[in-house]
Order: C-alpha cells, then sequence, then structure tokens
C-alpha cells in the first residue's frame, strides 16, 4: 500500500488543535477518517466546527459518535453545576472529563481495526492542557501498547500507531503550524462556553489560552468572540 493509500483515523474535536492534527495528517499522505464525539459535552458548538473543518480539510469521511458521558457528570464539560473555569487551576482541572480520551481512543481503534487502518492521530498536548492525566506522553505511549495487545491486528503482527504530533508545542507553535498547512481557525470553536452560534464566551480559560497562543504567535485572533478577552 502506497503512502497515499494509507488510512487513518483522526479524532476531531472542532478545536483548533485537532483541526491542525488533520491537516499534519494529510499533509503525511493519510486517507483521513475524522471521529467526533457527542459526548453531553455543554459546549456542542464544536461538533458543528468540527463538521466544517472535516469538510474544509478533507477528510473522506466524518463520523459522529454518540456517547453520553454527562450521566456520568464530574466535570464542567458536562455538568452545568459546575462553574467553568476563567482562570488556569493547579492539578488537574475541573474541565477534565473522566477517561475521556481512554474512551474515545479505544473507539477510535475499534473503526481502525475495521477500515483497516494502522495508524491512529489525537490532538492531545502536554505544554498547555498538562494537568490533564490523559494528555501526558506516558498515557500515548501506554494506550499504544494496550491497543497492539487487544487487537487482532496486533497480534497478527499489523501494529498499530497512535500519533500525537502537537504533544509538546505550545499554542503558539500549534497556531503557526496550522497557519502554514491552512487551516481555517475561523472554524474551529476551543471555548467551554460557546454558545449555540460558536461564538466564544472570551472568559473561560480556553479562550484566553486560545488568544494568548495568536499573540504570541503574532498572528490576528480570528476566533468570534460574544465579548473579548
Amino acid at each position: 500500500m502506497s503512502s497515499a493509500q494509507r488510512n487513518a483515523v483522526v479524532l476531531l474535536s472542532g478545536g483548533m488543535d485537532s483541526a491542525t492534527v488533520l491537516a499534519i495528517a494529510r499533509e503525511q499522505g493519510y486517507v483521513c477518517h475524522a471521529l467526533s464525539f457527542r459526548y453531553g459535552q455543554r459546549h456542542r458548538a464544536e461538533l458543528d466546527a468540527a463538521a466544517r473543518v472535516a469538510k474544509s480539510q478533507g477528510a473522506v469521511r466524518h463520523q459522529v459518535v454518540d456517547l453520553d458521558l454527562s450521566l456520568f457528570g464530574g466535570s464542567a464539560l458536562t455538568d452545568s453545576r459546575i462553574d467553568l473555569p476563567e482562570t488556569p487551576s493547579e492539578g488537574i482541572p475541573v474541565t477534565y472529563v473522566p477517561a475521556r480520551n481512554t474512551v474515545f481512543l479505544s473507539v477510535a481503534l475499534a473503526w481502525a481495526e475495521v477500515l483497516p487502518a494502522r495508524d491512529i492521530f489525537i490532538g492531545v498536548n502536554a505544554v498547555d492542557y498538562s494537568g490533564y492525566p490523559d494528555c501526558r506522553p506516558a498515557f500515548i505511549e501506554a494506550f499504544e501498547r494496550l491497543a497492539n495487545l487487544a487487537t487482532r491486528a496486533g497480534v497478527e503482527g499489523r501494529q498499530l500507531s497512535i500519533h500525537a504530533p502537537l504533544q509538546y508545542l505550545s499554542k503558539a507553535d500549534i497556531i503557526r503550524r496550522g497557519t502554514e498547512l491552512g487551516v481555517d481557525f475561523a472554524e474551529t470553536v476551543t471555548c467551554y462556553g460557546a454558545d449555540a452560534k460558536g461564538l466564544a464566551c472570551g472568559v473561560c480559560d480556553a479562550c484566553r489560552l486560545r488568544a494568548q497562543g495568536f499573540a504570541d504567535a503574532g498572528l490576528p485572533d480570528v476566533t468570534r468572540y460574544r465579548r473579548k478577552v
């Protein structure tokens, strides 16, 4: 199979990080199958953003899976009774969704076996979101080992790889890389409190990190805000 024919599953939230990862996977010659989740998140406008990004970045298919993690709660992203943070906190933030990346990667793994695809891309980052335990390099490495132990593909010698190309990049680096690859960040939604139209709140910590990333990159902030950061 030639490089241009290789399938990849790309986890696509609709945010700037996953949009950049999709562009990176395409640049590397993968045929990209985008995977998003309707997981009970409060900021569901990100799914509309994911559809826009999948189309503009040339994904051959965009699959949205219903998997309601709000049934368990435990996160400000799935439980409206927990206030969204406006400043970064110490330790694991309240926006951490318990086991989310483990669950998402497991579903991606199932789809990869069926396609078939031997590569899964995820936009985790250990620089700006180091408080999330499932964004750490150790987690990604451990899940890749699990993937090759738990699947028919792995057992039969068709090794699966988990790619996290943004792992050590700053938000500014991600914005620069995405811009180089033609990502339209105006299509993306990062805000935890985005409204139904995808307008960012401008005050949550995700908005602040995004705005600072554009400033550090020396590029205009194309985010659509309800009120400016």
